[in-house]
C-alpha cells in the first residue's frame, strides 16, 4: 500500500459554495471571474451577492433540497454563479456538455431527475427539445436572454429571502456529472459536498493557488477536471478567473497577453499547440509561471519541449476521474526534477494500491505494473441509481478500482502506463465505446460493430470503428456502405467529440466465448 507523503487534511465539512466562498467577501473588490472576450468582471464581493441573490431567485421559483439543476453551458462568468445559486437553494447539479445532442441531453435529464435546466440562448432549442423528449422539466432559464424564458440577469432583482437550507455534506450529492467509468455508458457520479470541497484541500499544498494568481478556464467547467482546477480551487483563495468560452489558439494566446495570465490547466491538445504552432511566436506569454496537463496522457517528450519553448518549469501533470472528485496525483510546483513522464505524488490523505492484473487482490510493489485502486474522502458515493455498477467499482473496503495499469517508482512518483478499461479520451472527453457500437448496429446496412481508440499522427486518442456490412446482393445494397457514409450517421446522432474518426470495414468482429469484443486484437491489426 502507497500513502501520501503530505499531512493529511481534515474533511471540509462544509456545502461547496461555502467552502469556495467562504472568504469572498473578505477579497471584496479584488476580480474572481474575467470574460476573456469581452472583459465583463466580477469582483469577490459581486460574486457572493449575486450568487445568494440568485439563489434566492431560485427558491422563490420552487427550488427546494434535492432537486436536480441541469447546467446546459460553455465557459461564461456566469457560470459558477448559477453553480453556487443551485447548490446554495439545495439543489444538486447535473454538468451537461453544451455540445450534446437533444437525445444525449434527454437521456441526462431523465436519469438525474433534473426538474431545472439553466441555458444560454445559442444552446435554447436543445434544451427545449431535450426537455420535450425527457419530461418532467419544470422550467429552462437562460443566463443571457431570450424570449419566454426568465433569465438569470433578471432574477438578480427578487426580493425574496436567501434560502436557508440545512445541508448534509457528507451525503448531500453537489454535483452530478456523468461519466462512463471504467466501461459502459454514462452514468451519474454522485460526489457529495464534502468529497469536493475536501478534494480542493488535498491538492492545495501541491498546486496553492496564491492570492494574486491569475488563471486561464478555457477547459470546460462542466467536466470535473475544469470545475475543480479553474473554478472551485482558484476561487476558494482568491485568484482571478479569466473565461473563455472554447479553445481558438490565437484568441487563447491574445487572453495570456493581455491578462498576464499566470497559471495554465490545460489538456495535451494545448500542450501540443504551445510547443509546436508558429503562432506562439506572436504572443507575449511571459506572464505564465507553470503548466500543468491532465485529462489524457501527455508525452514526455511533447511536454519537455513545451517547457523548452516558454521557457518555464517542467510541464508538470496530473491524475484522477470523476469518480475521485477528481484529483488523486499531481506533480508538485516546487518539485525540482520529476521524473519525465510521472502524473505525480499522492495528494494529501490519499491511499493506493497496485493490483496484479493476473491475480486480482495481490499487492504489488515498486516498478511493478498493476491497476491503479484508491482510497480517500475524495471518492464518490457512488453511481445515481445503479448499484451494481458502484459495487463493480468500489469493493467493500472502500478501494476504488480506476482501470488503468500503473507502476510507482521508489520515489513515490507514479507513471500511468497503460488502461484496463476500455474507456476513450478524446482530447480529453470521454467517448464510451458501447454506446457508439449500439449506435451503429441501429444503422440498416450494418450487421456488427466494435469501437476502439487508435492514435492519430497528433498523438490524439480516436474512436476507430470496425464494421461488418450487411451482405450484399442485387436488392441488398449493403456492401455500398462507404467509411463517409458510417462517419455521417455517427455525426448526425452524437456530440463532435463523440464522432466516429476512423472506419475499417472487416468481416467478423473477434469475440471471445462469452460474447465480449476482443479489442486488442483490433489495436493490434495493421
Amino acid at each position: 500500500m502507497f500513502r501520501s507523503q503530505y499531512a493529511d487534511v481534515p474533511a471540509v465539512d462544509l456545502p461547496i459554495h461555502e467552502a469556495v466562498l467562504g472568504r469572498a467577501a473578505e477579497f471584496g473588490e479584488r476580480a474572481a471571474l474575467i470574460d476573456g472576450v469581452d472583459g465583463t468582471t466580477l469582483t469577490y464581493g459581486q460574486l457572493d451577492r449575486f450568487h445568494r441573490r440568485l439563489a434566492a431567485a431560485l427558491a422563490e421559483a420552487g427550488v427546494r433540497k434535492g432537486d436536480v439543476l441541469a447546467l446546459h453551458s460553455p465557459n461564461t462568468v456566469a457560470f459558477p454563479l448559477a453553480f453556487y445559486a443551485a447548490t446554495r437553494a439545495g439543489a444538486s447539479v447535473t454538468t451537461v456538455h453544451p455540445l450534446a445532442t437533444a437525445e444525449e441531453f434527454a437521456k441526462q435529464l431523465r436519469d438525474s431527475g433534473a426538474r431545472w435546466i439553466v441555458t444560454v440562448s445559442p444552446f435554447l432549442d436543445t434544451a427545449r427539445t431535450a426537455a420535450e423528449k425527457a419530461g418532467g422539466v419544470q422550467e429552462i432559464l437562460v443566463c443571457d436572454s431570450a424570449q419566454g424564458h426568465r433569465s438569470l440577469l433578471d432574477m438578480l432583482g427578487t426580493t425574496a429571502p436567501e434560502p436557508e437550507v440545512e445541508i448534509d455534506p457528507a451525503h448531500d450529492i453537489a454535483a452530478l456529472p456523468y461519466s462512463s467509468g471504467t466501461t459502459g455508458v454514462p452514468k451519474g457520479v454522485m460526489l457529495t459536498h464534502r468529497s469536493v470541497a475536501t478534494n480542493l484541500a488535498q491538492l492545495e499544498p501541491l498546486v496553492p493557488n496564491a492570492l494574486g494568481e491569475r488563471v486561464l478556464a478555457v477547459l470546460p467547467f462542466f467536466h470535473i477536471y475544469g470545475l475543480t482546477a479553474l473554478m472551485n480551487a482558484p476561487l476558494r483563495l482568491g485568484a482571478t478567473v479569466v473565461v473563455l468560452p472554447r479553445f481558438e489558439l490565437e484568441t487563447f494566446l491574445a487572453a495570456i497577453e493581455k491578462h498576464r495570465i499566470t497559471a495554465l490547466y490545460v489538456a495535451p491538445p494545448i500542450v501540443l499547440a504551445l510547443a509546436k504552432h508558429p503562432a506562439v511566436e506572436g504572443y507575449d506569454l511571459s506572464s505564465l509561471k507553470y503548466v500543468i496537463s491532465a485529462a489524457a496522457p501527455l508525452d514526455a517528450d511533447l511536454a519537455a519541449a513545451c517547457a523548452r519553448r516558454l521557457g518555464l518549469p517542467p510541464v508538470g501533470q496530473a491524475y484522477g476521474m470523476t469518480e475521485l472528485s477528481p484529483g488523486t496525483h499531481v506533480v508538485p510546483l516546487d518539485a525540482a526534477n520529476p521524473p519525465p513522464g510521472t502524473v505525480g505524488k499522492l495528494v494529501a490523505g490519499t491511499e493506493m494500491r497496485i493490483l496484479s492484473l493476473d491475480e486480482p487482490g495481490k499487492d504489488l510493489g515498486v516498478g511493478e505494473r498493476g491497476e491503479i485502486a484508491i482510497r480517500g474522502p475524495q471518492v464518490m458515493k457512488g453511481y445515481l441509481g445503479q448499484p451494481g455498477a458502484t459495487d463493480a467499482m468500489i469493493d467493500q473496503d472502500g478501494w476504488l478500482h480506476t482501470g488503468d495499469v500503473g507502476l510507482v517508482d521508489a520515489d513515490g512518483w507514479l507513471f500511468v502506463v497503460d488502461r484496463v478499461k476500455e474507456l476513450i479520451k478524446y482530447k480529453g472527453f470521454q467517448v464510451a465505446p458501447a454506446e457508439l457500437e449500439a449506435l451503429l448496429l441501429t444503422h440498416p446496412e450494418i450487421v456488427d460493430a466494435a469501437v476502439v481508440g487508435v492514435r492519430d499522427d497528433d498523438g490524439n486518442e480516436i474512436p476507430h470503428a470496425f464494421v461488418v456490412r450487411r451482405p450484399g446482393g442485387d436488392d441488398q445494397p449493403g456492401d455500398g456502405l462507404s467509411e463517409g457514409e458510417v462517419r455521417a450517421y455517427v455525426a448526425e446522432r452524437v456530440a463532435p467529440y463523440k464522432r466516429v474518426r476512423a472506419v475499417t470495414f472487416v468481416d467478423t468482429v473477434p469475440r471471445a466465448a462469452s460474447g465480449k469484443i476482443l479489442r486488442r486484437q483490433l489495436r493490434e491489426r495493421p
